[in-house]
């Protein structure tokens, strides 16, 4: 043994630095170390939000909070009695990071950096003293008498409590296979879907508030969400259909990712609702072009799109209007079907739905029920949330209890 700690962190991310830093304040006297297996930490931190780090969400209440998580929701609402947003909000500005909420809800650090978050972090580590140990790769982790024995490619360390905070690392589910947990087979969570559609020709970067519906070859509702949608140059994406991927992560891998979708472009207005606008507009503007002027506030490209996409010519007036194209119309803007034929991942941020069985996991300390000494955090359980900033959550809950238990009799 080259190297002996109290409490080995396996992980250099955002739960790993958070269940490092809060151990070693809670108990100075404990060596406290970051294993971590490439050459930089915090790296999907950095990138989180598009660089701004999505630090957490303006969610205050833990039956609504445990909401947002396809995959731990009932697990995670002890632990948020806990530890959750406004304790977050206050950790952070204890060490001079104040946050702010978004119109979504949102919260990032007012310099809109996540550098201001790794700084936090970085600072918090060197007080401390807190070795971060970068470029171990860890192969095996086994118990040797009382302590931990972790042996990477070029070192081997010695540990009373090991902390596994790997996120989605398939090497690191495989050693922890061999210490009898359970893994749920990872697919991907939070995609974008990508559909090749003469409608949607030349409307990138057009984002409206609809709803979107997952609907099986009889047109019956399999998933819904609603919320902005961003038309993109490979299909559809935004928080609507970033939601529905990660509540449908399974089904939808087991799909292949090639189904059906119904969109309602205005939300929740029903096809008799539009009907009676279009009558109102035959009587009142029948003297002017269908496509002049968009209508239910949709954004004009958008609304001349689904008028062509009817074939009702450019230039029809809505005196003009037949009830066959009312029709027509009315079901292009509220249940227009298109075929997904793939997924893209969401900018650089990838989360999986997979990981430890969480039957094997004490949620009042994210202790392992099958090792003592062993803890679990963040993605490397099977525990994934929505877009949002709550994948952050799990996190900084995690680390924080691990903390506390770890240290608590120490």
């Amino acid at each position: 043994m080259n190297s002996s700690y109290d409490i080995l962190v396996i992980g250099g991310g955002a739960a790993g630095f958070f269940t490092a830093i809060n151990s070693a304040e809670n108990a100075p006297h404990l060596s406290v170390a970051i294993l971590e297996r490439g050459k930089e930490v915090l790296t999907k931190v950095r990138i989180s939000g598009g660089g701004r780090c999505n630090v957490t969400h303006a969610e205050f209440v833990p039956s609504e909070l445990v909401g947002k998580y396809p995959r731990g929701e009932k697990e995670l609402l002890g632990p948020f009695h806990t530890f959750m947003t406004g304790d977050t909000i206050a950790w952070f500005e204890e060490r001079g990071v104040d946050l702010k909420i978004e119109e979504d809800g949102r919260m990032f650090p007012i310099s809109d950096s996540s550098e201001t978050i790794i700084q936090c972090f970085m600072r918090e580590i060197e007080h401390l003293k807190i070795p971060v140990l970068t470029n171990h790769s860890v192969k095996t982790i086994k118990k040797n008498n009382e302590l931990w024995e972790v042996v990477t490619q070029t070192e081997s360390f010695a540990a009373k409590n090991i902390v596994v905070a790997t996120g989605s690392n398939p090497k690191i589910w495989s050693v922890l296979k061999h210490l009898n947990h359970t893994i749920i087979p990872p697919v991907p969570s939070l995609f974008t879907f990508n559909i090749k559609d003469d409608r949607l020709n030349d409307l990138q970067g057009i984002s409206t508030n609809a709803s979107i519906e997952v609907v099986d070859t009889l047109g019956k509702t399999i998933l819904k969400e609603e919320g902005p949608l961003l038309i993109t140059h490979w299909g559809l994406s935004g928080p609507a259909v970033l939601k529905l991927s990660a509540w449908g992560a399974r089904m939808l891998h087991e799909l292949d990712y090639c189904f059906s979708v119904r969109v309602n472009w205005l939300f929740d207005t029903s096809q008799d609702e539009i009907r009676e606008a279009f009558k109102t507009l035959r009587s009142t503007s029948g003297k002017q072009g269908i496509s002049t002027y968009a209508q239910f506030e949709l954004p004009k490209r958008l609304w001349q799109a689904m008028v062509a996409s009817v074939g009702i010519e450019e230039n029809l007036k809505w005196a003009d209007l037949t009830r066959s194209d009312m029709d027509a119309l009315a079901n292009q803007l509220t249940a227009a079907i298109y075929t997904v034929s793939g997924k893209s991942t969401f900018k650089e941020e990838f989360v999986t739905a997979g990981g430890v069985d969480l039957g094997e996991v004490n949620f009042k300390t994210f202790e392992s029920k099958l090792n003592s000494n062993l803890y679990l955090a963040g993605e490397v359980l099977n525990i994934d949330a929505i877009t949002g900033g709550y994948n952050f959550q799990n996190a900084w809950t995690g680390g924080f209890m691990i903390a506390q238990a770890i240290t608590k009799d120490a």
